[in-house]
């Protein structure tokens, strides 16, 4: 524990994420000062089961009431069963499950107990990385960028450079690597884009029975709703200015826009709806990057991938062209926070979240 402590000293810090897509928790280790990206270590991953997926969208949405105790259990389980498998790490970055979020009304909310799972473990954990943030006015996420920022140093960026998540909800980081600190004004723009992959999700789990459009096969097979795809660009999330954020749900009613589509067509209508907003979303950024390096489970679709390519003004890439891993950049991030939050370094500033001054959110518990 004194290592954590030590300034400046390289921390191997195990992150864990469990996303809006309900698919399973994340972990990998990293090696880091929580300044620099020094190594990357073992990654493991545990699936939830269908059963865990369908306690876990009942809580959806909830800020309180009996669900969220069976879900909060299942998110225990699940990330005991999978951190417990690692060895030789100093310190867990440990994000829960986020069931609601709604910044500028009731706050946020991730399931689990960051001290509860430091017992378990035996090692101290971080937790609670969000609250600090809202509570100072800022939107809560994305938290990310900050990671993005040493990533973007680590791959040795020689200009603007912009990574993005598609995960249950899209968000982007626009990155200037000349910068020599996160904090810095103009080192960063993030924000959400609007739905990722959570419709199509959420789609297909209702109509076929399946968790998720495998390779994009079924939208491959459809036709895109112009007329769908219109409404939903006309809401009003796309005409504010960033930092913005999006709870998974916000934007429910896409379901509604193509309800009488056959599967195909409403497939490749909610997937259109993500690359659409990727486009809006490339409108803010101050620079034009050189290029985009897409993270989480998104870039496995090809059918979004070449939406994507098509309707951006730059090169569009999966993360793993510049040594990166798109399944595990969030777990590595939130093992890059923990160091900075155990150091007392911000893990937001304005161009992240809006929050009113750069803030180091998280709570640390110890074993």
């Amino acid at each position: 524990m004194d290592k954590v402590r030590e300034k400046g000293a390289v921390i191997t810090a195990l992150g864990a994420m469990s996303g809006t897509s309900l698919d399973g928790v994340d972990a990998a280790v990293l090696q880091t000062d929580g300044v620099v990206i020094h190594g990357f270590g073992p990654q493991d991953y545990r699936e939830y089961t269908c059963d865990e997926r369908k306690i876990l969208r009942a809580a959806l949405g909830a800020w309180h009431g009996p669900v969220l105790a069976p879900a909060t259990d299942v998110v225990m389980r699940a990330h005991e069963a999978l951190l417990s498998r690692f060895e030789d790490v100093d310190l867990v970055g440990f994000h829960g499950q986020t069931v609601a979020h709604a910044p500028r009304l009731q706050g946020t909310l991730q399931l689990g107990d960051g001290a509860a799972l430091a017992h378990a473990l035996g090692r101290p954990v971080v937790w609670d990385f969000r609250t600090a943030d809202v509570e100072l006015g800022g939107e809560g996420a994305p938290l990310a960028p900050f990671f993005h920022f040493a990533c973007a140093k680590w791959i040795e960026a020689d200009g603007p450079v912009a990574f993005l998540n598609l995960g249950g909800v899209g968000n982007l980081t626009w990155v200037d690597p000349a910068a020599a600190r996160p904090e810095e004004e103009g080192a960063l723009l993030a924000f959400d884009t609007g739905p990722a992959n959570a419709p199509v999700n959420d789609l297909v789990q209702a109509r076929l029975g399946v968790p998720f459009d495998e390779g994009g096969r079924i939208a491959a097979s459809g036709t895109v709703e112009t007329g769908a795809l219109e409404l939903f660009l006309a809401e009003p999330f796309f005409a504010r200015m960033p930092p913005k954020s999006l709870d998974r749900n916000d934007f429910a009613e896409m379901i509604g826009l193509v309800s009488e589509l056959s599967d195909a067509d409403a497939a490749a209508t909610l997937t259109a709806m993500c690359a659409a907003g990727v486009a809006e979303a490339m409108q803010h950024c101050p620079r034009m990057p050189s290029r985009v390096l897409v993270t989480g489970g998104g870039r496995h679709n090809p059918v979004l991938m070449k939406m994507l390519e098509v309707s951006l003004d730059c090169p569009v890439r999966p993360v793993e062209d510049v040594g990166l891993d798109g399944d595990m950049l969030e777990a590595q991030a939130f093992a890059y926070l923990a160091v900075r939050v155990a150091r007392g370094l911000p893990t937001s500033c304005p161009g992240t979240t809006g929050v009113r001054a750069a803030v180091g959110g998280g709570t640390v518990s110890y074993p």
